[in-house]
């Protein structure tokens, strides 16, 4: 096989010049990239922002037309990403396919402004006058110097970094991770055919290096060079960027996170209506790559109830689904390990399916202790689907309901509990582009927000 060559985009220009051997985490692929140079990539403080000064409509006409052009058959970027990503990632050539073709849904015009009314209000292109207690205030959202450290289990999240950076009108490099290393350098390289000399354009960067690279991190995360870092991926990821904190950098961070399902006893209202059910939860379950794929299912109802739910759940998880192949990753040794001797342990658990990735259900009276990934589900019955709530917390990101109308029962207090999204079950893929993420106003944390007073 080809060494993988990966470029850089640096200040809007594509770097493609490599040098640099790396090999990739999930996969172990070699790959080299250019040398990193870091007056190539970052703003300085005595650097003016190109993008300070322009204008929301002509930053959101940009992006617009830069979804149009996003379309595999036709980009040569996008073509060579998904080809790389095809490479690196566990994910099937099919799924990611879908993936990349779901790009252009970033970019809608009303996705967009929606985005910045919520985030920015109507404080993004002049100085807005309030006035309080008397005095007079100009407030005015100002573009930030930014490391988004990027997650790699899809393009998704590249995309929705690109966007809210874009519409900040800050300064971002963005870290490449190494299970989806070409996404974001598509992009930009394809919003650089548009206007190679737009400052939105000139604004970004985009490299490679290994997470926890001293050499590297020590030298960016200052500063002088950063304001925020926008962290994505899992705990070691979120702690190692925490080791470069201090005053003058913040962090905003889209911590790792844990979905549940939580299915009423109307569910077993027929044996049709059981079906849609399950096949409701396996779209929420996915291929458990993201935060938003469900892990745990509460279901209100009998022992024997429950079992009919999660043999009907297995015979769901191994159709075959936009996002998600009929036979996914293995399943991990440790979680084998342990399921292999809960088979043992009937009738207090019990285990459907098996260790191919084609699905892997355990019925249990208490949360599991492994993880559940890899297609792996975690049954557990409740007498009363509120009895659910106690096992939710601030590391629970969305619950899928069923039925809808019985979220009005214990929203509140799964609200309390921590979660960030409660939703109908089977959307648990719903966009995050205008709307809260992580339980926050994302785009008003990628600014500074400057007062100037009387």
């Amino acid at each position: 096989m080809t060494t993988l060559r990966v470029p850089h985009f640096a200040k809007g220009r594509l770097l493609e010049n490599v040098s640099v051997q790396h090999r990739s985490r999930d996969q172990a692929i070699t790959f080299l990239t250019p040398e990193i140079v870091l007056d190539d990539l970052v703003c300085g403080r005595s650097d003016p922002l190109p993008a300070f000064g322009v204008k929301m409509d002509e930053i959101i006409g940009l992006l617009v037309a830069t979804g149009t052009a996003l379309d595999p058959d036709t980009n040569p970027h996008l073509q060579r990403a998904l080809d790389a990503s095809e490479q690196v990632n566990v994910l099937s050539r099919r799924v990611l396919d879908h993936l990349y073709r779901m790009l252009p849904t970033f970019f809608d015009h009303e996705v967009l402004w929606n985005e910045v009314h919520l985030g920015l209000g109507d404080t993004y292109d002049d100085w807005r006058p309030h006035q309080v207690g008397g005095r007079e205030y100009r407030l005015l959202a100002c573009p930030a110097r930014m490391v988004h450290v990027l997650a790699g289990n899809g393009p998704g999240a590249t995309a929705l970094s690109i966007v809210r950076a874009a519409l900040s009108r800050g300064t971002s490099l963005l870290k490449l991770p190494s299970n989806e290393l070409m996404a974001a350098t598509a992009i930009l390289a394809t919003m650089a055919d548009i206007e190679p000399n737009h400052p939105i354009v000139r604004s970004f960067s985009a490299a490679y290096w290994r997470g926890g690279d001293r050499s590297v991190e020590s030298v960016i995360y200052r500063p002088q060079f950063v304001d925020k870092i926008v962290a994505w991926g899992g705990e070691d990821a979120i702690k190692n960027v925490q080791s470069y904190l201090g005053p003058g950098i913040e962090l905003v961070s889209m911590d790792p996170k844990v979905s549940i399902v939580m299915i009423g006893h109307e569910a077993f209202a027929s044996d049709e209506t059981l079906v849609s059910v399950a096949a409701s939860a396996a779209t929420d379950v996915g291929n458990q790559e993201a935060c938003n794929n469900s892990r745990y299912h509460f279901v209100e109802g009998s022992v024997g109830e429950v079992d009919r739910y999660c043999a009907e759940l297995l015979e769901q998880l191994g159709i075959e689904r936009p996002r998600v192949d009929a036979v996914g990753h293995a399943t991990p040794p440790d979680i084998r390990d342990e399921v292999d001797v809960l088979r043992h342990l009937e009738p207090a658990y019990r285990v459907w399916g098996d260790y191919s990735g084609r699905g892997l259900v355990v019925r249990s009276e208490e949360p599991a202790d492994f993880h559940p990934t890899a297609k792996t589900v975690n049954v557990i019955p409740v007498a009363r689907l509120v009895d659910a709530v106690r096992y939710a917390n601030v590391s629970t990101k969305t619950v899928g309901v069923y039925p809808s109308h019985r979220k009005a029962e214990f929203r509140d207090a799964l609200v309390s509990a921590g979660v960030e999204r409660v939703t109908t079950l089977g959307g648990g893929y719903g966009d995050t582009v205008g709307m809260p993420h992580d339980a926050m106003l994302v785009l008003g944390r990628l600014v500074r927000w400057v007062v100037e007073c009387d």
